[in-house]
């Protein structure tokens, strides 16, 4: 099975695994918020779903790598597209919106060309 977000195997090229992102309570410090007394913190409620998605683009050429970092940009919209995000053992995530991607600063050469990345899926509250 492939993943996909948005109906898109943006990630398939190569490996890639998924990871759920922090979880608990958002907490600010009370000199921020103006809460009283000001050490200490405030809860402000749940944090947002985040699933980190780690892998490598790969292909034969770096035009071809190139075509698969164009795929994944394209996702990236303002606002942020909201999606399912499915993993490739089947796991679905609806409501996800694609907030970030980031590459490792070097491209591999060798047979094939790739390069590492870090994509991060948001459930944004409404």
């Amino acid at each position: 099975m492939s993943s996909t977000f948005n109906g898109q195997g943006i990630f398939n090229s190569g490996p890639h695994r998924f990871a759920i992102g922090p979880t608990g309570e958002s907490m600010v410090n009370n000199y921020i918020i103006g809460a009283s007394p000001s050490h200490g913190t405030t809860a402000q409620g749940a944090l947002e779903l985040d699933i980190i998605v780690t892998g490598r683009l790969v292909a034969s050429s770096e035009s071809a790598l190139w075509t698969l970092r164009n795929a994944v940009a394209a996702q990236l919209t303002h606002p942020p597209t909201m999606a399912t995000l499915v993993d490739h053992h089947g796991h679905a995530w609806s409501d996800m919106s694609f907030i970030e991607f980031a590459e490792e600063p070097q491209t591999d050469r060798g047979r094939v060309r790739s390069v590492a990345y870090r994509a991060v899926f948001r459930k944004l509250a409404t």
